[in-house]
């Protein structure tokens, strides 16, 4: 495992970092202000954002220069994940296709897919989200029951999507519906893409307990997609939305780890404004969970230097989700107990609570969103260490 960068990677931080310093507005970084400006001037903002960090050249970093990107290496991407982290960059308003709709669509997509789909997603003129999970269809998603009747060129959509991220944002869908009559589970299933602000689709939003709406439920209704808006092969969209899920539970796990970092500094300050950062039993916690962030930060240098080296993740992007989701939750856990009744409070002092609440209430869902832990363990026993069903 290397953890060293080279020295081109390293000229590319610097530059990087001076970019960020300057179009980074100091404001930005106060805690609560994205959360206190509402989900569509906060959305508006950052995509304004993204477009000119787009054009200064930091958008698809180890994206190849043919579809745009910056021709960079691994290590360059997990710098840019760690500096814009360490920066309090806004987060990106297109996660879903720039980290995975798009190695997507580079490796099994038309050459007419690629033109219509990477250069607007790289310059965030199309805002993506993902379609998958249904009200009757969750973790279990071969259980999906929204169709699509092959009509002339065209597929006819019926039915309902739940959970949407950036659904109500969002430009276009890549969704899983369910192409061949008849069939059951994983077959006679087709990813189809599908624009948003059509007729016959439907976005509306999910009020979450923090207030905020990341989230929404799309319906379809005799909505029509033409069969070129099937990404991969028709009716083996299960074998292309699990190509495109490795991409999500493998996401790079240094920026996370920098990101929870930070968090975990915010925790203890939180422990001593209340005194409580001399309790063993706290100070016990606090050692363990920086013991897992370790981990975490490790295990994520060991992915960088296998796909630096061209090794191909495949399951084992599993054990990288179920790590950093479960250190995730076991900080925010600690969070909690450390706050007791307090958790009633929004602030300590000069210090704004109501950020860290809401990270708190969102890690409940990162043990279930994009495979859950029971899911992930039980490919990673089958999958990569090979034991019996």
């Amino acid at each position: 495992m290397d953890l060293t960068y080279t020295a081109a990677e390293e000229d590319f931080r610097r530059e990087l970092k001076s970019w960020l310093a300057a179009n980074i507005p100091d404001e930005w970084t106060r805690p609560g202000f994205w959360e206190a400006l509402g989900d569509d001037e906060s959305f508006r903002l950052r995509r304004d954002w993204e477009r000119d960090k787009a054009l200064a050249g930091f958008a698809g970093i180890e994206w190849s220069t043919e579809y745009g990107g910056r021709g960079g290496t691994p290590g360059m991407k997990a710098i840019y994940d760690v500096e814009t982290v360490a920066a309090h960059a806004p987060r990106t308003v297109n996660p879903l296709g720039l980290a995975f709709l798009a190695p997507t669509v580079m490796a099994i997509g038309t050459d007419a897919q690629k033109k219509d789909i990477i250069g607007p997603m790289l310059r965030n003129e199309v805002i993506w989200c993902q379609g998958f999970s249904e009200p009757g269809a969750g973790s279990d998603l071969a259980a999906l029951a929204t169709k699509g009747v092959r009509d002339g060129d065209d597929f006819v959509v019926n039915g309902q999507k739940v959970w949407t991220t950036n659904a109500v944002h969002g430009d276009k869908v890549f969704t899983m519906v369910r192409t061949e009559a008849g069939s059951q589970r994983h077959r006679g299933i087709s990813m189809l893409l599908i624009d948003m602000h059509q007729d016959g689709v439907d976005a509306r939003p999910l009020k979450q307990m923090s207030g905020a709406s990341e989230f929404g439920e799309v319906f379809f209704d005799d909505a029509r997609v033409p069969a070129t808006e099937v990404l991969g092969e028709i009716g083996d969209g299960w074998r292309t939305a699990m190509l495109l899920l490795s991409f999500e539970r493998g996401a790079s796990g240094i920026g996370q780890y920098t990101e929870f970092r930070r968090q975990y500094d915010e925790i203890v300050e939180v422990a001593r404004k209340l005194g409580r950062d001399t309790d063993p039993v706290v100070r016990g916690r606090l050692a363990r969970v920086l013991t897992e962030l370790e981990c975490l930060r490790l295990h994520a240098m060991h992915v960088l230097t296998q796909v630096e080296q061209g090794r191909d993740l495949g399951f084992e992007a599993s054990m990288t989700k179920l790590q950093w989701s479960e250190t995730f939750q076991d900080l925010w856990e600690v969070y909690d107990d450390i706050l007791g009744e307090d958790a009633t409070l929004d602030s300590l002092g000069d210090l704004d609570l109501r950020p860290l609440h809401a990270q708190a209430m969102w890690s409940r869902s990162v043990t279930i969103w994009g495979g859950s832990s029971q899911v992930q363990r039980t490919i990673t026993a089958e999958r990569v260490l090979g034991l019996p069903r």
